[in-house]
């Protein structure tokens, strides 16, 4: 999905941003994030960023030794990613469906006190900067062996997927996207998020899967290699 604003600098992200904590739940730079709003303090979230420059940060409570914070008000992760609202639906039934398109990902400074009912946080996208640019790195992405490995995946749990639209994909649009889709746990759509660059998240998500794959009795490989 496009955006209107481009985003060229981490100084063109607002200093300050509401954010949405959600475990398990990732969002990358240039992917688009499908979300059910109904939580009151969500729906004023979404209402005033439209009024606003439509930046809402994507979060995940901080993860400890036996998980994420399951709390109320949970602690926060030190790194997430910032989306811009493109697409909203009201649903007649006092809910909203909106899409965040990706921009960058973020380091938490701080967190505002205070003045409205969901949370913000300032933040510093200063060392996130490469994220602002289109397919960088993607030459590095060992393309053959992330489809080989998804492929797996998928004859493994009786899966199909649209092989045509697979093999159209941009190498930062496919590695992005299999991340964003992927259904595994916080802790590794953290380490997927916190990947230093495009290839580094393909050898993550390629390592996980095929972790995967061995736990649930596969033979990765005489598939993978």
């Amino acid at each position: 999905m496009a955006i209107n604003r481009p985003y060229r600098r981490p100084s063109d992200l607002p200093a300050v941003i509401p954010v949405f904590p959600l475990a398990g739940v990732l969002l990358l730079p240039r992917g688009n994030l499908p979300l059910n709003i109904f939580e009151p303090r969500y729906l004023q979230m979404v209402d005033d960023v439209l009024a606003g420059d439509r930046v809402i940060g994507m979060i995940q409570p901080r993860l400890g030794p036996d998980g994420p914070d399951e709390s109320e008000r949970p602690e926060l992760a030190e790194i997430g990613c910032a989306g811009r609202l493109t697409g909203l639906q009201e649903t007649g039934d006092g809910r909203y469906l909106i899409t965040l398109t990706g921009i960058g990902r973020f380091r938490v400074v701080a967190e505002e006190d205070g003045g409205t009912p969901y949370r913000r946080c300032r933040i510093d996208a200063r060392e996130f900067a490469a994220d602002l640019v289109p397919n960088r790195g993607e030459d590095a992405v060992d393309r053959q062996r992330l489809i080989a490995t998804f492929r797996a995946f998928l004859d493994a749990n009786g899966m199909e997927t649209d092989w045509d639209a697979i093999n159209r994909a941009s190498n930062e649009t496919l590695v992005n996207a299999l991340a964003m889709l992927s259904p595994y746990g916080p802790r590794e759509k953290q380490a997927l998020l916190e990947a230093g660059d495009l290839a580094t998240r393909s050898e993550v998500l390629i390592a996980v899967t095929e972790m995967a794959l061995a736990r649930e009795g596969g033979d990765p490989g005489s598939t993978l290699q």
